[in-house]
Order: structure tokens, then sequence, then C-alpha cells
């Protein structure tokens, strides 16, 4: 039995990472992993090493400035790699503890405020946005009285996201606009002025006899997540990101996860974000910009980032019935490669390959930096990779990196490595003072 049990959460672990660097390709926008290869603590054939080296190499050469990642199975061990570099101008290695914004991962984060206070009794998923945020959510069609908090966490609203709005004309997404508004924080409140200027893409039905146990219409919108952080403020009568804090953060003992309010600077250590903007061949770096909404506003690592999954897959945050409620899930066209992913409340599902039941994720794309997680729906088995670059536009370059992608993972195995190349991640790069993209990690016990 031990043996079937291990080697299914092989199979998991095998899964979430194939998801996180497959997904990443998905988002459309986002450059794919640089060069790195893995380690696993299994009898391998070193031979393998070049092999699983070339395809990294392959992806590298699509563009990608560089990657980490990490992984964990329901064997109690821990993979990790890193790709690239971490700065094109200087170099060097991305360190496995790199600080990166996670961007929309952030979501689920805050779903899981949403649902303990509806766990509490202090908030339901039927109350509406006008019961709580009242004249907020009006003007061209919208309503708020028509929306719920679960449309909210659902990406059932309609609303329209308001940054289309800041961003929808591809002439405002140009390096120079980036820099002279990188440190303007933008309130909540003029977030959500900025989608009311646009009508909605639907309204909710109104007439609760007509009404189905759940609006079905999906469309991905950050302003659904910003009117939700304020909700959990008006609530709680704290802001969102001290209610993340004190309920996921300091009981899980996450660190190195933080918010970052309107301080427009990661902590170190971390890598060089970079940015291609449309019409543009180079990459910009745009490392430092205000980010801190309640709809993208977290910073975190690999390793917190799948010790909150796990924790959340296992019950360690949510009940049952507000877990099960997390878990029901509608279509959602355009989340993912995929035409059968499906998204819950903050967190969406999809099928994966050696899963027999999916994988759980996310995923989030920032100025410069994409964070991709996955966890398997029992909690046993997850990843989670940062990239620091974005592309927006250039699609054959996108083609080119996903096609990388997929020799890789397909190539690739999760193997142990060899003595040699895990001496390289303690600082000891045989003949060379430094090794730039090449990233054997070390296993470590939970």
């Amino acid at each position: 039995m031990a043996i079937k049990v291990r080697k299914k959460c092989r199979r998991q672990a095998r899964a979430g990472v194939a998801l996180v660097m497959t997904a990443v390709g998905a988002l459309g926008v986002a450059t794919v992993p640089g060069p790195g290869a893995w380690a696993q603590d299994d009898e391998t054939d070193t031979a393998d090493a070049p092999r699983s080296q070339r395809d990294a190499d392959a992806v590298r050469d699509t563009g990608a400035s560089g990657l980490v990642v990490r992984t964990e199975d329901g064997a109690g061990r821990v993979r990790q790699a890193w790709s690239g570099v971490a700065d094109m101008d200087e170099g060097g290695r991305i360190p496995f503890d790199a600080y990166y914004r996670i961007g929309s991962d952030t979501k689920t984060f805050v779903a899981v405020v949403a649902l303990q206070l509806v766990s509490e009794g202090t908030l339901r998923l039927d109350d509406t946005v006008e019961k709580w945020l009242p004249g907020m959510v009006d003007g061209h069609g919208n309503d708020g009285s028509r929306i719920t908090v679960r449309d909210l966490l659902q990406h059932t609203s309609g609303l329209a996201d308001y940054t289309d709005v800041l961003f929808g004309d591809p002439a405002d997404l140009t390096p120079e606009r980036f820099r002279s508004q990188r440190f303007t924080a933008r309130t909540p409140e003029q977030q959500v002025a900025l989608a009311m200027s646009r009508p909605p893409g639907w309204l909710p039905e109104a007439d609760a006899s007509k009404k189905p146990e759940k609006e079905t219409r999906w469309a991905y919108s950050n302003t659904n997540y910003v009117l939700t952080g304020l909700i959990i403020e008006r609530v709680t009568g704290s802001p969102w990101a001290q209610e993340v804090h004190e309920r996921i953060i300091e009981p899980l003992g996450l660190r190195h996860t933080l918010t970052l309010g309107t301080s427009a600077y990661v902590p170190r250590p971390t890598a060089t974000a970079y940015t291609q903007f449309p019409g543009r061949d180079d990459l910009t770096d745009t490392t430092v910009s205000v980010d801190g909404g309640a709809d993208g506003g977290i910073v975190s690592t690999t390793a917190d980032m799948n010790t909150f999954l796990r924790a959340l897959m296992t019950g360690a945050l949510l009940p049952a019935d507000q877990l099960k409620q997390m878990r029901t899930t509608v279509p959602a066209p355009g989340m993912a490669a995929s035409d059968e992913a499906r998204y819950g409340l903050g967190i969406a599902w999809r099928p994966a390959e050696g899963c027999d039941h999916g994988v759980w994720y996310h995923g989030g794309t920032s100025f410069g930096t994409v964070s991709e997680a996955a966890v398997t729906p029992d909690g046993r088995a997850s990843a989670a990779a940062a990239v620091f670059t974005t592309r927006y536009g250039d699609k054959q370059r996108f083609t080119d990196q996903v096609a990388a992608t997929i020799r890789l993972i397909r190539q690739g195995r999760m193997r142990r490595a060899p003595l040699a190349h895990a001496r390289v991640l303690d600082g000891a790069c045989p003949g060379s003072t430094r090794c730039p993209g090449r990233g054997w990690g070390p296993v470590q016990a939970l």
C-alpha cells in the first residue's frame, strides 16, 4: 500500500509542476521558464542531465530572464530549481527564497478571509454589494443590488475590469508611461470608479423566483476583488491586509509573505523583473512599482505559497462547508489553455495529466513577474513558480515559448541531481567563477 501511495504522490507532484510550467504560457502575456533542471531523491541515470539541460536551454533561448520553482510531494520531499539569471546586466542566480509579487494569486488569500467571515456568520455569500457598499456600484447600467458576494468571488458579476480602462489601449502600455506612474497609488474607490465608467457585461438575475442557484456567466475582473477587499473592511472594521495577516499569514507562519501597501519596493532577496511592452523588442526593468490592492497586492516566496495552498486544501484554513463552497465551480472560458478549466471562489480547477482529480490553482501576472502555483485536491502535492519576465504582444515569441516549455515538460523528469550539480547550488560552480542559467536543486525534508 505504501508503494502505491508513494507512486500516486509522485504523479501528483509531477502533474502539479507540469501545470505550473504550462500555465505560465497559458496566460498569454507572460514568458516561460528559463533553463533549469529538477532534483529528486530517486535512482536516476545521470545521462538524463544533459538532455534536461538542453531542453531547459531551449526555453531560455525564447527570452525568459529567470525562474525559481519549488515542488513538494506527499512523501515529504522538496525539490527546487532556478533558471536564467537574477539580473540581465549583472548576472547571478536567483535565490530559492526570492521574494516576488504573486499578483492575482492574492485573490485566493482574500477569498479565504471572506469565507472565514461567512463561517463566523458576519457575512453571507448572498449578501449584495449594495448592502455593504451602498451607492458604490452604480451608473452606466451597473447595479450593486443585483450583485452578490458570491458573484464577486466567482467572477460572475459582469462588472468591467478597471485594469482594462487603465491599459485597454496598447498605446498606453509604454515604458515611458510605466515610469511616470509607477509610484502612483490609486485608492480602491478610484479603481471601482474606473470600472463604473463602463457598462457591465451583464447583470445577474434580479427576480429571485427566476434566478438559478448561482450565476454561471463568467468573466475575469479585478474589480470584483477590489470590492471584496472593501467589503471585508466594512464587515471587520480592519483593512483587508490586516485580516489576511492575522487570519492566514500569522497562523501559518508565513514569515516571507507580506503586503506592500503603497510601497513600490519588493524585499530582498529578489530578482530584476522585466517587461516587454507592445511594439518593442527590448525588455524594460519594471521591478519598482506600486501594486498593493486586494486584487493583487501580496508578495511571497515559493516556499510560503506551497505552505498556503496545502494548508487550504487540507482544511486548516476553512471549515468543511466553506471549503466545499470555495471548490464549487462554474465554467471559466479563458482562465487557462484548457477548455475544461472551472472557477470556484478565488481558486480555479483544471484537469492535469497523471492526477485523477485534477489540480487547483490560480496564477497572477504583474509588471515583470508571473506567479503560478498548483496543488492537488488532497493537499499532498503542490508546486509554485515565479518567472521574472512578462511579455505583452509578440504572439510568435509566445508560441515559441509554449512549444519549448512543452518539450521541457514532456522530455524532462523530476529526478535526483548528480552530486556535482548539487554542489553548484552551494556556490561551487565547477570550472567557472559564475554559472549562469544552471540550477539543480537540493532535496530537502519537510
